[in-house]
């Protein structure tokens, strides 16, 4: 019965759609409708208001919408919408004051000479546009009342034109900031979280492990990732649509002929567009760049664009010929300069000031700050005495920004109804019942969104659909895809939802402003070859994952919050990059290694002598730790060649035998529902008894369906997967303890002058124990043990600093105090002693040592990764790696 309301829920929504109601209202409205007359029907049919729904009832899943509602507004750590308003104001501003039209008449006059140049010209704009407003309609319209004139003007082609304008138009949405990579890493957060607790169950399920490595997690994906990811795609699609048009014009000159520029080439026209090109050039540098080089967050990027927005449309908006229409945007670039001069030479932080010139510093900022902040007020005074464009431009972004988050409340109100009815089941069930496994699930999901398309906007599609199969992707471990990389994919192909007609936004846009001239057929006939060349787009991003992996992974090993080097999630690759380099640096490592076993090494204390023998046995003996890691390597992975269809055609039957047990639960549930209601049914429960039998015969036929080698062959791989295992394990407890043994020492040998200068102090305790309070006493000791706390390996002598304070607090004998203090004395003596010759003679080969493996063998003790390596790791996590013979 649910069925049937599944498929009026639908319903209602296509035919709310289908008549014109508002979206934010359609979907919420058609959720709400849908679970009351459910309701209504249990209660007048079955006695119960929850009897046709799958889990709970009406009151349940209203609750749930509530619950998405509070979830948008009132937890604090779901940061990621607050960046919507700040990029949309950035765009809005951006667009009312007209820099799309300097641009586009700049490129036009660069690129025109070219073959195809004015239409190279719109997409570059269109691509600088999608990078500063990212606003589809704005940036079509603009181009539509500048460039199509302009091209038709010179016979350019009608449909290659229109084309070149509505695809230019849609780059706004996978180039970032765009809001629909916003709304998708908000919604592929929560569907990341639903993904990992279905890998967990399928882990446990399949291995009876409780709990799974961390490295089999599913790695989720924020608003910065959803950025850095769709870059490189973005620059893809621009590259193809020029190409695109250039080849055009070779190919057919008619189509997009050169148009020469009657000017001059001189310094004014250069001037013209340098000053054309900084301005926006510039403040993708700083949104974007901030990001990148991870000094904002994604929101505050989007508020560094608003301002930066506002000091642009500023000098734009100013009359002709004020002679202060640049100073509020000079003022604003000069005081950043002057904070971030002060800043790479000061800590700017009250608390921290330690001279005059920290204070000096502070002040120089303080007044930076101000000019900055009257520059800032500067500009907006200017927007809104100017025909109050400022209101406009609040206005717009308070009714975009209200449209998207009611949409984001409605469709989450629908998934929660859509899942009340069992939908979600089954979707999961059709995608996981199809042959080919995780490749033709994803088309199957691309195929729709695509003709999807052709009816809904972008964010009906990505709040919609998005939650209800993405946790079922993100879930597979076989293609154990990243959710930045499905976001990227669905984001691409909704951007065909702004071309596909009939209701291609982009195509009504433009159909707006052009002349009569040009035929609604001419702007769909243009269109159909840029939804091709987004589909090659498509193709491309899908075929090399590590274009979108790659830029978020490199930003996210080199930012300031950094995984360390010795995270699980990093070791398949960091041993990979490590190995290959031993195969150069080992001569080196022979050598530093022999070096230090040829020094005096009995001036250390026996214990770190023999520590430090050990550690340089262990480093000789490494490579042939490498040598049985890649033995086992080799031995898995040719063993699974032959095992891996096996484990798969299992795991699928397996699977299969589990559902079938789950739904043995769900009518043996059934079954005690009947027989304690106040009218049991016998001929029912008889029935449902048959059914239940029946599934049982059908886990016997799967269960013989398992291949009798099974067993055999599951335990090899067991046995070669242990082995492969132990043999990392060791060889990472070997590197490490190897390496830790060499950092210890240098640590030792290098604080003489810490001990040197705690002697006093040690030393004056002597007098404190025998004159001062005890309470005060007791102190002075606890303060100078904790500045030993820092010294490596000091215990010996803060041991017995503790015992004197225990003393003194117990037995309150200060003699004996005493003798614990002079026997402090006597070990600061010696430890001095043996770590400053010691130094003397071994500080600088066990130097030399650490500089030679300090990037292979003592990799995992560093505190984070250095560029290279963090871009090599980067290039390795960027591959999407099978895991399913794991589960």
């Amino acid at each position: 019965m649910e069925l049937y309301f599944l498929l009026l829920l639908v319903s209602l929504m296509v035919a709310a759609l289908s008549a014109g109601f508002p979206v934010a209202f359609s979907l919420p409205g058609s959720a709400i409708l849908t679970i009351a007359i459910a309701a209504l029907c249990g209660y007048l049919f079955a006695g119960d208001p929850d009897a046709f729904f799958v889990n709970g009832g009406p009151t349940e899943w209203l609750n749930a919408g509530v619950t998405n509602f509070r979830s948008l507004y009132w937890i604090v750590e779901r940061d990621t919408l607050i960046a919507i308003p700040l990029f949309i104001f950035m765009g809005i501003m951006l667009q009312r004051s007209k820099i799309a039209e300097d641009l586009l008449v700049a490129m036009a006059q660069l690129f025109g000479p070219v073959p195809g140049g004015l239409g190279i010209s719109v997409v570059f704009v269109g691509a600088l546009l999608a990078a500063t407003t990212g606003i589809v309609g704005a940036t079509v319209i603009a181009m539509g009342l500048i460039s199509l004139p302009a091209m038709l003007r010179n016979n350019y082609s009608k449909p290659l034109a229109c084309g070149t304008i509505c695809a230019s138009g849609t780059l706004g949405q996978i180039i970032p900031p765009s809001i629909v990579l916003i709304i998708l890493a908000d919604q592929l957060s929560s569907a990341a979280d639903q993904a990992n607790t279905l890998r967990k169950a399928d882990y446990k399920a399949m291995t009876g492990e409780f709990s799974m490595p961390s490295q089999f997690d599913v790695v989720s994906a924020s608003a910065g990732d959803m950025f850095m990811g769709a870059f490189i795609p973005g620059l893809i699609l621009v590259g193809l649509y020029m190409l695109y048009i250039f080849v055009s014009a070779l190919i057919k000159p008619e189509n997009a002929p050169p148009v020469p520029y009657e000017g001059a080439y001189d310094r004014k026209f250069l001037f013209r567009v340098f000053m054309a090109l900084t301005p926006p050039l510039l403040l993708i540098f700083v949104v974007l760049g901030s990001i990148v080089l991870g000094v904002a967050t994604v929101n505050q990027a989007g508020a560094v664009g608003a301002i930066g927005a506002l000091l642009m449309g500023s000098y734009r908006l100013a009359p002709k010929g004020n002679r202060h229409a640049y100073t509020p945007a000079i003022l604003a670039i000069l005081s950043i300069v002057v904070i971030g001069y002060l800043q790479s030479g000061h800590d700017l932080n009250i608390k921290s000031i330690s001279n005059d010139s920290d204070r000096q510093a502070i002040y120089l900022a303080m007044a930076a700050v101000a000019v900055l902040l009257f520059a800032v007020g500067w500009s907006i005074v200017r927007a809104w005495r100017t025909e109050n464009i400022l209101s406009d431009v609040m206005m717009d972004t308070a009714k975009t920004t209200s449209m998207v988050f009611i949409i984001l409340i409605g469709a989450a109100m629908l998934t929660s109804a859509f899942r009340a009815f069992g939908g979600e089941e089954l979707v999961k069930h059709y995608l996981t019942s199809l042959p080919g496994g995780f490749w033709v699930q994803f088309m199957v999901v691309m195929l729709v969104i695509f003709l999807l398309g052709f009816f809904l906007d972008f964010i009906e599609i990505a709040v919609v659909v998005v939650p209800i199969v993405a946790p079922i992707l993100l879930a597979d471990p076989q293609a154990n895809v990243t959710a930045v990389w499905l976001g990227v994919m669905v984001g691409l192909n909704i951007q065909t939802s702004f071309l596909t007609p009939p209701f291609g936004f982009a195509l009504f846009y433009l159909r707006g402003v052009a002349p009569d001239s040009v035929k609604t057929t001419h702007i769909y006939k243009g269109a159909v070859a840029f939804i091709v060349l987004q589909l090659v787009g498509l193709a491309i991003a899908g075929a090399f994952p590590s274009l979108v992996n790659y830029l978020p992974n490199r930003t996210h090993l080199t930012s300031e919050t950094a995984p360390p080097p010795n995270n699980p999630k990093l070791q398949l690759c960091l041993e990979d990059m490590v190995f290959e380099q031993y195969g150069r640096t080992r001569p080196a490592i022979e050598q530093a290694v022999s070096t230090m076993k040829r020094q005096d090494l009995t001036l250390l204390p026996e214990q770190y002598r023999q520590n430090l023998q050990a550690s340089l046995q262990a480093m000789e003996d490494i490579f042939d730790r490498v040598a049985a890691v890649d033995a086992a390597t080799t031995a898995l992975q040719e063993y699974q060649v032959g095992y891996q269809p096996l484990h798969r055609q299992v795991r699928d039957i397996e699977r299969d035998i589990l559902k079938l047990g789950q739904k043995i639960k769900r009518i043996d549930n059934r079954i005690k529902d009947i027989r304690y209601s106040e009218e049991p049914d016998d001929a029912k429960m008889a029935l449902l008894q048959q059914q239940i039998e029946q599934i049982e015969r059908d886990q016997q036929t799967l269960k013989a369906m398992i291949p009798e080698q099974w067993a055999d062959d599951y335990q090899q791989h067991t046995r070669l997967a242990k082995a492969e295992q132990k043999a990392r394990r060791l060889y990472r407890q070997s590197v490490d303890d190897s390496y830790q043994a060499i950092v210890d020492l240098r640590d030792m040998m290098s604080s003489v002058e810490d001990l040197q200068a705690l002697q006093p102090q040690i030393e004056g305790l002597r007098q404190v124990i025998r004159e001062q309070p005890q309470e005060q006493a007791i102190e002075q000791i606890k303060s100078v043990s904790a500045a030993l706390s820092p010294i490596k390996n000091a215990h010996t002598i803060k041991s017995k600093l503790s015992k004197a304070r225990r003393v003194l607090k117990k037995k309150q004998d200060r003699d004996q105090a005493e003798s614990e203090l002079n026997q402090a004395l006597d070990r600061l003596q010696q430890e001095m002693q043996w770590r400053q010759q010691a130094g003397e003679q071994l500080l600088q080969p066990l130097a030399a040592l650490d500089e030679v493996v300090k990037g292979t063998i003592g990799l995992r003790m560093q505190p984070r990764f250095t560029v290279d390596q963090a871009e090599n790791i980067a290039a390795c996590l960027s591959v999407h790696r099978d895991i399913s013979l794991s589960f």
